[in-house]
């Protein structure tokens, strides 16, 4: 379902979406999930500070179970199915030893790039934060100067219809955002 848009975007911002329902049989190569995770490498980072560090898990790997155990019982339910699961976390200080306050912004610039190259892919990405950071933190062996931000699963998606009736309904739902006039405080033309 594409966005409604004020004006033309880029398609892969327009057609993309945070799907639950993934297809439990879909594999995805260790090509596309390099490339995935080469485009957050590539993101802008204040300083160039990179703070984003990723734990990699293909479903049947143990990373892959050790990040979906630590997350909600509700977001479990439904991510076992992605083929790949990605939890992405931070040093909130800098080479130096300062703290690093915009962290949390740099990730999630590299999170969004992450999911853009996945959508150019073909594959679908739903970001998570419904965990528990201390059980990610001991699942994965975290080191101690690290915080968990985000969890991501990353798969094909499947028909809404397999999901339980309450999901399947979230998942149908038109896309939404406030629109530009009440997000833009200052300095927008008129469309």
């Amino acid at each position: 379902m594409r966005a409604q848009t004020a004006v033309p975007v880029h398609e892969v911002i327009a057609t993309r979406r945070s799907p639950r329902s993934f297809d439990q049989s879909a594999m995805i190569s260790d090509t596309d999930l390099i490339a995935i995770m080469e485009a957050a490498r590539w993101a802008p980072s204040a300083f160039n500070g990179q703070p984003w560090r990723f734990f990699v898990g293909k479903r049947g790997e143990e990373v892959f179970s050790q990040t979906l155990s630590s997350l909600v019982e509700f977001n479990q339910q439904w991510a076992q199915n992605s083929s790949a699961l990605i939890l992405v976390a931070a040093k909130p200080t800098r080479d130096d030893g300062s703290i690093h306050a915009d962290y949390q912004f740099d990730c999630g610039l590299a999170v969004a790039q992450l999911v853009f190259e996945t959508h150019s892919r073909g594959f679908v990405a739903h970001q998570m934060t419904g965990f528990d950071k201390d059980k990610a933190r001991e699942n994965l062996a975290m080191a101690s100067d690290l915080v968990p931000v985000v969890a991501i699963a990353i798969g094909k998606q499947d028909l809404p219809e397999k999901l339980p009736d309450a999901m399947a309904e979230r998942e149908l739902a038109p896309r939404a955002r406030k629109p530009l006039e009440e997000i833009v405080i200052a300095g927008l033309p008129q469309l």
